[in-house]
């Protein structure tokens, strides 16, 4: 028994130390490769640019609490990709776009010049560099440990690092906001739900270590604000590092009750709430949670056409009906750009149901966020779409999206999260903190 169980923990030593890379190939970073683990020279073709360091700080025209004036707005569109010439871009693609170019043909995708804008603070970039040295998986891949505040695997081996990247990356310390989410019918009716949201991050804070973090990542609630038959419904998440290990704690207020109950299970498969049954708890931010009901496959980097600097649909004023189409987002109000990404696959494991039996992410190699995912269910066919548009917040600094689809092209519908036009621009310097994310602080809210 003593022999086998010797046998495990070398075992389990030495697939945990491959996760770390050497001095030699740390010091890259800021070098070679930016220091999120990018490539820092542009493309031959010279469509990607190099990165120099992304949007950093506010362009001259911007005043804090502005919706973000497009620093890129002079740019013309270099070509459009619709159903008429689709096979000219095959190679740059994702599986989805294709999907969702044919299915709708009068959908498009207006191609403008690559900028490579995304940026986060020095100490997230000193942080990265110490995780290169330090991080590791535990848990056969489900916990991360060893890490600081920034990107634990920059340079990364497998595809669980990969997605670690994008559930760990910077998003700014805490966030106060208010945004729309719409479920768009196949006949192009929907209601806008509008909610107030809190995220008080713990891991990434300035001064935070390994060692204060306690399996936390951060604390999120929400309340809706309209319709007037939802209002007062609220959430409450406390998100947990390693969630095989203690699984994400959730709470619901329910203004017709008026009670807060602990929610069993908010994760997986379980359908997001208030997301009319569109959504599975792990679809949030793309992919967020426990990882371990999946194989990882880490396929390797690709330059591809990807939703990228979308400040067109983020202006302020622009109606929700505008941006809300009939099948599709506007696309006149959307941008793709020819980026790197990397591409991780998905498979479930045996043993465990969803409704994505394997599923394609694309994540950008600036930022660590995913850009698209394609989705496909038990029989190998490819059902479903996410598209995350994003911007950089140069306020911040960070970069993450600013809108978010999820198309389902069996129901013949889409989702659109994020939608905050004529809304108060998000405040990074919001008073929050821990004692704002308990069930006591849900109750009181809810009223």
């Amino acid at each position: 028994m003593l022999r086998k169980l010797s046998i495990l923990l070398l075992a389990a030593s030495a697939w945990q130390a491959q996760a770390k890379v050497d001095s030699v190939q740390a010091s890259r970073l800021g070098q070679d490769l930016t220091p999120l683990g990018g490539e820092r020279a542009g493309n031959a073709s010279g469509s990607i640019p190099a990165w120099d360091g992304g949007l950093a700080t506010p362009p001259a025209n911007y005043q804090p609490g502005m919706h973000h004036p497009d620093p890129y707005a002079a740019d013309p569109v270099r070509y459009v990709v619709n159903a008429g010439n689709i096979e000219q871009y095959q190679d740059v693609l994702p599986e989805g776009i294709k999907t969702l170019l044919r299915t709708y043909p009068d959908y498009r995708l207006r191609v403008f010049p690559g900028h490579r804008s995304a940026a986060a603070p020095q100490r997230i970039y000193d942080a990265t560099r110490f995780n290169a040295l330090n991080a590791e998986l535990i848990a056969n891949g489900n916990g991360v440990s060893g890490v600081a505040a920034g990107v634990p695997f920059p340079l990364p081996q497998n595809g669980q690092e990969a997605i670690w990247n994008h559930i760990m990356r910077y998003r700014g310390d805490q966030i106060h906001m208010v945004t729309n989410q719409a479920a768009v019918l196949a006949n192009g009716s929907y209601t806008l739900l509008k909610q107030e949201r809190d995220v008080y991050f713990v891991y990434g804070r300035e001064g935070v270590g390994p060692q204060d973090l306690d399996n936390t990542l951060f604390h999120y609630k929400y309340r809706v604000v309209a319709p007037s038959k939802l209002a007062g419904t609220a959430l409450l998440v406390q998100e947990t590092l390693d969630q095989v290990l203690a699984i994400r704690k959730a709470w619901r207020f329910n203004r017709g009750e008026r009670r807060v109950r602990r929610m069993p299970l908010l994760a997986y498969d379980a359908l997001q709430p208030d997301t009319n049954g569109m959504a599975t708890a792990d679809m949030v931010d793309s992919y967020n949670g426990a990882p371990d009901r999946y194989e990882w496959n880490l396929i390797g980097k690709r330059e591809m056409l990807v939703p990228y600097n979308s400040y067109a649909v983020h202006q302020k004023g622009i109606p929700y009906e505008q941006i809300l189409r009939t099948k599709t987002v506007n696309p006149d109000l959307l941008r793709y750009e020819p980026h790197r990404v990397w591409v991780v696959e998905a498979t479930l494991r045996k043993g465990f149901s969803h409704p994505y039996a394997k599923r394609r992410f694309y994540l950008d190699e600036d930022s660590w966020q995913i850009l698209v995912v394609d989705l496909y269910d038990k029989k190998g066919d490819l059902i479903g779409l996410q598209e995350s548009h994003p911007i950089s917040y140069y306020d911040a600094p960070m970069f993450n999206s600013t809108l978010e689809a999820l198309y389902d092209f069996k129901g013949g519908r889409y989702m659109a999260d994020g939608l905050d036009n004529n809304e108060p621009m998000y405040d990074f310097n919001a008073n929050l903190g821990p004692r704002d994310f308990t069930p006591q602080a849900l109750r009181r809210e809810g009223n």
